[in-house]
């Protein structure tokens, strides 16, 4: 005799017991909505505080308004009037290449690698050698700007401590920030922002296994392809954030170059930052100031895009 058979229980239309490939459950989503709660207060003040004035900012570069006269007052809408003659202004193209130059020389290259090289000295040298480097490094760093700047300006000026010291040796040099502006302001940036790098880098090191290094090292590799093929590619993430951190700090950059240099002689070291003190506050043109810091925005923009690209978790 054998057994009836069970038929199988029928299934509403649309009540499929598995998840849609690609949907979340509904409950998991207000999991995530409770849990952003608390981040609100803390959204409200980034949108008062930091998207409030970037919004004012970007009307105002739009506008004729100015420190004096009737506009000072009652500005109006200009349109692209602001841009026109901004992009026509021979002075703008030359600051948009100073502050590049500066970016990439004392950002780009300069702190980041002497960051990564004093990181490495670091932990590779004895207890006296660290206390002592890292002492001087991180003086720089902790000093105020504006003590910095002044430092640095002694350091650089035609009676300072640099031909001071040339002049010790038989050697007289010249007056660096007359006929270097630029390679002064970049070396002052460079001394005044490496710590930074070197305390971000020491801490990926940390990270970095040993044994694969020893293994690399018994397998015969030397010194600079233990760095290039095992220590970078695994620090990848940490060197791209540096990288946009001290791209961003040094884009807003101002105290430094107005202190050692005031942005001259004449426009030779006027980076965007004090070409729109000048145009603002100097010249009274407010709205054409605001117009040349929103380009520097943008500019500053374009780096955190490529540097968030660059942080992308691989797809496999």
């Amino acid at each position: 005799m054998s057994l009836p058979t069970l038929a199988p229980t029928a299934k509403r239309p649309g009540r499929d017991e598995t998840p849609r490939p690609g949907r979340r459950p509904r409950r998991g989503a207000r999991r995530s909505l409770v849990r952003s709660i608390p981040l609100l207060p803390a959204v409200v003040l980034l949108a008062i505080f930091l998207l409030g004035p970037v919004i004012s900012s970007f009307y105002g570069s739009f506008t004729n308004a100015s420190l004096s006269g009737s506009t000072a007052q009652n500005s109006n809408f200009v349109g692209l009037d602001n841009y026109s003659a901004l992009f026509a202004d021979p002075d703008f193209p030359k600051s948009v290449l100073l502050t590049l130059v500066f970016l990439i020389a004392s950002a780009i290259v300069g702190q980041n690698v002497l960051g990564l090289g004093l990181a490495l000295l670091m932990r590779t040298s004895n207890r006296l050698v660290r206390a002592i480097v890292g002492t001087f490094v991180v003086t720089a760093w902790v000093l105020p700007e504006i003590v910095a700047a002044f430092a640095a300006y002694a350091f650089f000026n035609d009676t300072g401590t640099l031909n001071a010291m040339l002049s010790a040796v038989g050697l007289e040099g010249p007056n660096w920030l007359y006929a270097l502006p630029m390679l002064s302001v970049i070396l002052a940036n460079i001394w005044r922002g490496t710590a930074f790098s070197m305390l971000v880098y020491s801490a990926a090191l940390q990270d970095v296994p040993t044994e694969i290094t020893e293994s690399a090292e018994v397998d015969g590799a030397r010194g600079w392809q233990r760095l290039i093929f095992i220590t970078v590619p695994m620090i990848r993430r940490s060197i791209s954030t540096n990288l946009m951190l001290t791209t961003l700090q040094t884009l807003s950059v101002f105290t430094l170059i107005f202190v050692m240099t005031g942005g001259g002689p004449g426009t030779d070291s006027s980076t965007l930052p004090v070409l729109a003190y000048q145009e603002a506050f100097q010249f009274g043109q407010l709205g054409f100031g605001t117009a040349i810091a929103t380009i520097m925005l943008l500019v500053g923009a374009a780096f955190s895009i490529a540097y968030i690209r660059a942080l992308k978790p691989e797809v496999d």
